[in-house]
């Protein structure tokens, strides 16, 4: 989440007059995240969480995100659910962005996430797969192998400004992964960014998921690996594989892998982390001026990628065949 477009009073009071979710009560930006301008509305009903869709995301996508968030909200996966305004329409248009108001969701994400808070994640990744089973729509992963060269074209000029020789690396990298990416696993609808900032915990349970603007129909197993880059990294960037082994195991409570997921696993694990890689380092060099927004740190997925090079097979993450 972060703010890029800023929007004025008198349009987010007329925008509202849409809605039956009372007088707004105060509202705040979100500097967290990268992709849209996110905003925290309180109203006389209460919290809501306001989203102007930027940069990525395509407008003909949203149907997309917000009926995912609805039918994996009806077969019990706690996330947010998109508010429709007085004409029953969920998606608008704010300070000329689509727009969008959903559920405000209680609970608070971990910034130092241990074994239990990985098993946790494991698992209801697992139970989202398998509840966006029948969802009508698809949408193709806009950023799975196809795309990661065109996207680092528009960096590669810079990349080396950002460390010394990342742009042969990543040239090279390209290369092993476009020649050796599957082509026939289990597939269906997946998270694609379930970060810890996407995770809310309550008392230590967790309560909820947020974040769906990257969802899409890709490898389930691809999905499981993103988490073991998001999750199992320590800040020195290491893999600690109690979490590694916690977060793959309570997946595997829901879901089996089979034997040909466990075996791409760590390309998987190595093609996520180039492929967030190559997201924050174009995020890092193309900040809008002014825009209320931290970005991430590129070179955390680069010792990810090096990390990930060096793997043999999935016991290296507490997987076994």
């Amino acid at each position: 989440m972060a703010v890029y477009t800023e929007v004025p009073d008198e349009a987010l009071e007329a925008f509202l007059a849409g809605y039956d979710i009372g007088a707004l009560l105060s509202v705040k930006g979100i500097a967290e995240g990268v992709e849209n301008s996110n905003f925290l509305l309180v109203t006389e009903s209460g919290p809501y969480i306001l989203t102007l869709y930027e940069k990525r995301v395509k407008a003909a996508d949203l149907p997309f995100f917000l009926g995912l968030m609805e039918h994996l909200a009806a077969r019990g996966i706690n996330c947010p659910l998109p508010v429709k305004n007085r004409a029953g329409v969920a998606l608008g248009e704010l300070a000329g962005r689509p727009a969008s108001i959903v559920t405000f969701l209680r609970g608070v994400w971990v910034r130092r996430p241990r074994m239990e808070h990985c098993a946790a994640v494991g698992e209801v990744l697992a139970r989202l797969h398998q509840a966006a089973e029948g969802f009508a729509i698809t949408r193709p992963n806009a950023l799975s192998v196809a795309a990661w060269r065109p996207l680092f074209a528009m960096s590669a000029e810079r990349a080396d400004t950002v460390s010394q020789g990342l742009c042969s690396e990543i040239e090279s990298e390209l290369d092993y992964l476009e020649a050796r990416w599957p082509a026939a696993l289990p597939f269906g609808v997946i998270h694609a960014d379930l970060f810890p900032d996407n995770v809310f915990f309550l008392q230590q349970q967790l309560s909820g998921v947020i974040d769906f603007y990257f969802a899409c129909n890709d490898f389930l197993a691809y999905d499981a690996a993103i988490c073991v880059n998001a999750w199992c990294f320590e800040t020195d960037g290491s893999l600690n594989i109690t979490k590694s082994r916690a977060l793959l195991s309570g997946y595997q409570k829901v879901r089996r892998f089979t034997p040909e997921e466990v075996a791409a696993l760590p390309l998987f694990a190595r093609g996520s982390a180039l492929r967030f890689l190559l997201t924050r380092l174009y995020d890092w060099l193309t900040v809008p001026p002014g825009a209320l927004v931290v970005p991430k740190d590129p070179l955390e997925y680069y010792k990810k990628l090096r990390f990930h090079r060096h793997v043999a097979d999935a016991s290296a993450y507490g997987l076994d065949g």
